[in-house]
C-alpha cells in the first residue's frame, strides 16, 4: 500500500488550551488559592481578636484585600489561558479568499464612508459647525441650531 500525499491527509487537530493548566497547575497559582481562604478566615477572625482588627483597618491590608479577592487570581491566572486561546485560534489554518470575495471587499472599500478620513486637527465631521455632515449643528441648515432662528 502507498502512503497518501501529505496534502491529502487531514491535519490533526489540536487540542483546546485547559484552563486547569493556568488556573491550578502551576505551583504559585497553588498557593495563591491556597493562602485566598487563610487571610479571609485570618480577616473574619479579626472582628472577635482586637489585636488583628488594627492591622486588617490599615490600607496595606486594603491592598492585600484586592490580592487576595477571588476574582483578581481568576484573572491574571486566567490571562495566561485567554492568550493560549486566542493564539490558538489564530493559528488554524485560514482558506484564502476566493475571486469573488477579494472583488466584493474591493467595492466595499470603494464605497467606504469618508467620515474617518480627516486631517490632523481637523475636528469629526460630526461635529464640526462648518461641515454639512453634522446635521443640526451646521451653520447653513435653515433648521438648525447655529441658524439664527431663534426659540
Amino acid at each position: 500500500m502507498q502512503n497518501k500525499p501529505s496534502s491529502i491527509l487531514p491535519k490533526p487537530e489540536a487540542s483546546p488550551p485547559a484552563a486547569a493548566d493556568w488556573l491550578w497547575r502551576p505551583w504559585y497559582a497553588k498557593l495563591w488559592w491556597a493562602a485566598i481562604p487563610i487571610y479571609w478566615a485570618v480577616a473574619a477572625a479579626s472582628l472577635k481578636v482586637p489585636a488583628l482588627r488594627a492591622f486588617f483597618e490599615s490600607a496595606f491590608a486594603g491592598y492585600l484585600y484586592v490580592l487576595f479577592f477571588p476574582f483578581t487570581t481568576l484573572l491574571v491566572l486566567g490571562f495566561g489561558f485567554a492568550r493560549a486561546w486566542l493564539n490558538r485560534s489564530a493559528t488554524d489554518e485560514w482558506e484564502p479568499l476566493t475571486a469573488a470575495e477579494i472583488e466584493e471587499l474591493e467595492e466595499m472599500e470603494i464605497f467606504r464612508d469618508d467620515w474617518s478620513v480627516r486631517r490632523p486637527g481637523q475636528p469629526d465631521p460630526a461635529f464640526d459647525i462648518y461641515d454639512p455632515r453634522s446635521g443640526i449643528l451646521y451653520v447653513g441648515n435653515p433648521n438648525g441650531i447655529n441658524s439664527g432662528n431663534a426659540f
